[in-house]
């Protein structure tokens, strides 16, 4: 039988990484291409436009995050980088030039699909974006600047209403610190502490236990995270 979900371009040089991909996602319905080098990425990119890519950072002819940059000029498609590396500053690095989320070798297949299907939901909901987004039991009304929790409406300032649209128009994607200020605050924002406090504050109001955020979640030393799927919510 013939498979016919996303179509999904790994690029990664390590034949083994292939293998493992190859096996997890075919036999999922996943339809898969790969490519070994970053020029081939971009070749089989423009030729057959991949619903998804998996995306390793070290490439034996350039860096990944200089190709996840490139493909990002073109393509909403979402990028999801597989990477050994695993210091904050690479996580960063990436997610800043367009990739959607960031995962470090070793990982589950589990996680991998788990993340795979958060991307793949994000890119659908990009051409209409819906005016009201829920993420358990947060519903955030984009057109009437409402938000409540369990039908409980909670009162935001202007700047907390624009951090929690921002993170719940791209719900289960990790922003930076560097994206949050740039969107919320005006590109020329560089206090980093503005997107602590306010998110402090926004955790107060919309988190059961904001010493234990379940909606809101930290990716240390790298940004922010709505998740768009709540446990037992």
């Amino acid at each position: 039988m013939t498979a016919t979900g996303p179509l999904v371009l790994v690029v990664d040089d390590e034949a083994q990484v292939r293998r493992f991909l190859r096996a997890a996602l075919t036999s999922r319905g996943y339809r898969l291409l790969e490519a070994e080098t970053a020029r081939e990425a971009e070749q089989l990119a423009t030729s057959h436009t991949p619903d998804v890519y998996l995306l390793d950072l070290t490439l034996p002819d350039g860096d990944g995050v200089d190709l996840a940059r490139r493909l990002r000029e073109w393509t909403t498609a979402p990028i999801v980088v597989l990477s050994a590396r695993g210091r904050e500053e690479d996580k960063v690095n990436a997610l800043d030039a367009g990739a959607d989320d960031y995962l470090t070798k070793p990982f589950g297949v589990n996680e991998l699909l788990a993340r795979l299907r958060v991307a793949l939901r994000h890119a659908q909901a990009r051409p209409g974006e819906p005016a009201v987004i829920e993420a358990g039991p947060l519903r955030v009304d984009l057109a009437r600047r409402e938000v409540t929790v369990d039908g409980r409406e909670v009162r935001l300032t202007p700047t907390e209403f624009r951090l929690l649209a921002l993170l719940a128009r791209h719900a289960g994607k990790v922003l930076t610190h560097r994206q949050i200020l740039r969107e919320v605050w005006g590109p020329n924002a560089t206090e980093a502490h503005y997107v602590r406090v306010h998110m402090a504050e926004l955790r107060k109001k919309v988190e059961a236990d904001p010493a234990r955020p379940r909606l809101l979640v930290t990716e240390p030393g790298v940004g922010y995270r709505l998740r768009d799927r709540v446990e037992g919510a």
